[in-house]
């Protein structure tokens, strides 16, 4: 028996005791990094059960995947190392220490590299997938908060907290480029999908500022009315969702426009977020209330709101725009909702389709196709 087929009768077997109803086609597998657990739970997303859980050296924090590469990478920061799970085997494979733990990781667009973030060593590095090794380090000047990756142009852009800087780095080189002033404390930033602008949180002005990436200047600041803390995308680059501490609501900027749009009730506290692409939805974590809010973003109007476990603070869309997953922290269980089968009701309750159990303390999750 192969993999691929191992997989469905071992999940199918799983849910015969249960009573629950087969899907009819396997949608991949989500990778969920269970911190408290020290481990990776494999979810068949197909059957909607935990197939394998992989134990870990060490805490799980971050992980990332691109289709080009057989693995999942996790940072450790406990132990200070990356790892590769090798998505064949479901073990884990190669690994690097380095010199400081790892907050973030983010492969380039077209794979050919994988970049973490080191704050106490206040450093960025480029991994080399081939021997998963260090290939490029680059020294900051400040400790780091974020940072992103172009998708057009061969530009890093690493925010450097209550100093107000952003270092920018050209990727080719792996040299350290311009410091540049935009005051406030700096969180989070993103890059507008063409490249060009770059998008920078301000928490302490509650605004957003766009900075030139041809002119080398601040363009203009948009205040939010919000501390913007997370920031998330519409996949079409289009819009930029914002929530935050001092609004229950998601704020709306155009980034081609330099706007800011509507504000949208999003339930109590609202927090991380994902998008679909078909319907175009946006779920919202609400962990204080443990619930989710669901938006039509067409329409800026709420479509209802779930509830699901405890403590939820991350948010996927499966790539087949199938199921949205939600990871809850606390009650160590994730909840998944069929996005097909969303629609507005005048109760604005949302049924929820199913819960499976992941292991202590889900973080992060990121999903692969089959």
């Amino acid at each position: 028996m192969n993999r691929r087929h191992w997989l469905q009768a071992g999940a199918a077997a799983a849910l015969t005791g249960c009573g629950r109803r087969e899907t009819a086609a396997p949608a991949g597998l989500a990778f969920v990094a269970n911190k408290a657990g020290k481990a990776i739970a494999v979810v068949d997303l197909g059957a909607l059960a935990v197939v394998r859980h992989v134990a870990l050296p060490g805490e799980p924090e971050a992980l990332a995947s691109h289709r080009a590469h057989p693995a999942v990478y996790v940072s450790m920061p406990g132990t200070a190392t990356v790892a590769g799970l090798l998505t064949d085997k479901l073990m884990l494979g190669p690994r690097v220490k380095l010199p400081s733990p790892v907050s973030k990781l983010r492969f380039t667009v077209d794979g050919s590299a994988l970049w973490a973030l080191l704050p106490e060593a206040r450093q960025i590095v480029r991994l080399s997938i081939s021997a998963l090794r260090v290939e490029a380090r680059v020294h900051l000047p400040e400790t780091p908060v974020d940072f992103d990756l172009s998708l057009e142009q061969e530009h890093a852009a690493v925010s450097l907290g209550a100093s107000g800087r952003i270092a920018l780095i050209d990727r080719r080189t792996g040299k350290l480029g311009r410091i540049v002033e935009v005051g406030g404390e700096v969180g989070a930033i993103r890059f507008r999908k063409d490249g060009r602008w770059l998008m920078a949180a301000d928490r302490s002005a509650r605004s957003l500022v766009f900075y030139d990436m041809a002119s080398h200047r601040v363009g203009v600041r948009v205040p939010v009315h919000l501390r913007p803390d997370q920031l998330c995308f519409k996949p079409d680059g289009g819009q930029l969702f914002i929530t935050g501490e001092g609004l229950d609501a998601v704020v709306t900027v155009y980034p081609y426009q330099t706007e800011v749009g509507s504000a949208m009730l999003a339930g109590r506290a609202p927090g991380v977020m994902a998008a679909s692409v078909f319907p175009s939805y946006l779920f919202v974590a609400n962990p204080t209330s443990n619930t989710v809010t669901i938006l039509n973003v067409a329409t800026q109007r709420m479509i209802g709101a779930t509830q699901v476990g405890r403590e939820p603070g991350f948010l996927s869309i499966t790539p087949n725009q199938e199921y949205a997953l939600v990871l809850n922290r606390q009650s160590g269980d994730m909840s998944v909702l069929h996005v097909p089968t969303l629609s507005a009701r005048r109760t604005k309750a949302v049924s929820l389709f199913t819960q499976v159990p992941v292991g202590s303390e889900p973080v992060a999750a990121v999903v692969r196709e089959v």
